[in-house]
């Protein structure tokens, strides 16, 4: 499915957008190229734009671009994964605890009515719909703390982390456990508690390093390593027993 471009504004960082989805629902697969001349000629553009946002996705970890040779979706790296779920997992639970004391009703509004959104994805199976309701739960928060900065740190840790999540739904981890963590964190937002708030944003922050080894497995032509950093591994362990 394309969405059309609107035409009354840039049209590169439209494209960044709709190419970073498709990398991350994965129809565009890992080690798959990219030819700016068929892109340009689905969406009704110049090639431009799309070497653009090519170039913006290069900075992302999305593409490489090969001098001479052309862009190819990156593959998924396990270690680049882990690194940036320990990055996410700093900056969200203390995103969270500063929610607890600053959240509106208004915001506690909003983030049931994602969780309701959610709901209605799980009950049609549908994991695209769920994955974009996910990204906006967890923007949602960062949004009552007005931090832009950690909001930024966020959206870059997650081009590494949403393939991997993407892949983990309906096989590994079950899209009913993600909406009831979902659902852990908002209630310790509502009554404003701290330490709950962090205790449930950790634990489901935590919930992909279950699936990961596991997914690199099974998908050996999509990653690029398998290997799992220190940090990591201690965690695992950590949550195994």
């Amino acid at each position: 499915m394309i969405n059309p471009l609107r035409l009354d504004q840039p049209i590169a960082p439209q494209l960044f957008f709709e190419l970073r989805m498709a990398i991350i629902e994965m129809r565009f697969n890992p080690g798959e190229a990219l030819s700016e001349k068929e892109i340009s000629l689905k969406y009704g553009v110049s090639r431009q734009p799309v070497r653009e946002a090519f170039i913006k996705l290069s900075e992302a970890g999305l593409v490489e671009i090969r001098p001479s040779r052309g862009t190819y979706v990156s593959k998924i790296s396990v270690r680049r994964v882990a690194d940036a779920r320990l990055v996410r997992e700093a900056v969200e639970c203390s995103l969270v605890r500063n929610a607890t004391r600053l959240a509106k009703p208004k915001d506690i509004d909003f983030l049931d009515e994602l969780l309701e959104e959610q709901d209605q994805a799980f009950s049609e199976d549908n994991f695209n719909r769920f994955n974009r309701s996910d990204n906006f739960f967890h923007r949602a928060i960062a949004n009552i703390v007005q931090c832009d900065y950690a909001l930024k740190t966020v959206e870059g840790a997650r081009n590494e982390i949403d393939r991997v999540r993407y892949l983990s739904l309906g096989i590994a981890t079950p899209m009913k456990r993600l909406i009831e963590q979902h659902r852990n964190i908002v209630s310790a937002i509502r009554s404003g508690e701290p330490d709950a708030a962090d205790k449930a944003m950790r634990e489901h922050l935590r919930e992909i390093l279950l699936a990961l080894p596991h997914l690199a497995e099974v998908n050996p032509d999509i990653f690029e390593d398998r290997s799992l950093p220190e940090h990591t591994i201690q965690i695992i362990n950590d949550i195994s027993h």
